[in-house]
């Protein structure tokens, strides 16, 4: 099996795994009772998403290694996950900002990937497709909510908007393992996405009463090459920790 499958399964998991972490840490801090509960909620929908991806991509791996081994015992330059992801929780502002711009890229790929002519990759995306519907619908609801709000959080909300917007990119540009997946017609060009993203993203914007950035702004890459920012070495140390403390250990 050629590796450009196993890479590409490992950004899907990746980033389903680092925002599922990034997600966990609000738990018993939410804004509010049931805010706390539905963050929680996604986070366990996300962390799901991504054990079905790393099962796969286990399967492929030429080391061998198992979902928990592909969690737990790499380091950040070999994950492959959206910068997007791992860029902190800040306010409540910067997580919503973060999570409807990656929830709605996430909600057209899985509509695409249900598709692929992978069957387990259709298997798993026809799966997720249905969390992650309710992910987007909910997300668009509450910048909706905040950004057509009081005036402290529409400034709030289009500040954490405009702050992530140069990392949302990245989920559009295709790279050489893109190229291999479109070929064999297991996933859909990334540049395909972009325009039904940006449509409804400015959708959600404008019902917001919130200014949209240019699509044309400078944007950040590399995550999916390893490259990442320092935040996702703090995150992995914290998640990572008990299996690098006990290796091996077992509940």
């Amino acid at each position: 099996m050629s590796d450009h499958k196993f890479q590409y399964l490992l950004r899907l998991a990746d980033t389903s795994l680092v925002l599922s972490q990034r997600l966990s840490a609000w738990c018993g801090k939410g804004p509010a009772l049931e805010e706390d509960m539905a963050l929680t909620n996604v986070a366990l929908d996300l962390l799901g998403q991504a054990r079905l991806w790393y099962a796969y991509a286990g399967e492929l791996d030429p080391a061998g290694r198992d979902e928990d081994q592909l969690a737990y015992l790499r380091d950040a330059h070999d994950f492959r996950n959206l910068l997007l992801a791992e860029q902190p929780n800040g306010h409540y502002g910067d997580t919503l900002a973060r999570q409807f711009y990656v929830d709605t890229w996430h909600y057209f790929l899985q509509k695409a990937l249900v598709q692929s002519g992978d069957r387990r990759i259709a298997e798993i995306a026809e799966k997720s497709l249905k969390e992650v519907t309710y992910h987007v619908r909910r997300s668009s609801d509450l910048i909706v909510r905040l950004g057509d709000g009081t005036e402290k959080s529409r400034a709030m909300m289009q500040g954490a908007l405009d702050d992530l917007w140069m990392y949302t990119g990245e989920m559009f540009m295709a790279d050489g393992v893109e190229e291999a997946m479109v070929a064999e017609g297991a996933a859909p060009h990334p540049s395909d996405l972009r325009a039904p993203w940006l449509a409804y993203v400015k959708e959600v914007f404008d019902e917001a009463t919130l200014t949209m950035p240019s699509p044309e702004a400078f944007m950040q890459k590399g995550g999916k090459q390893g490259r990442h920012t320092e935040h996702l070495g703090y995150l992995l140390a914290e998640m990572q920790f008990l299996q690098r403390a006990y290796p091996g250990a077992q509940w």
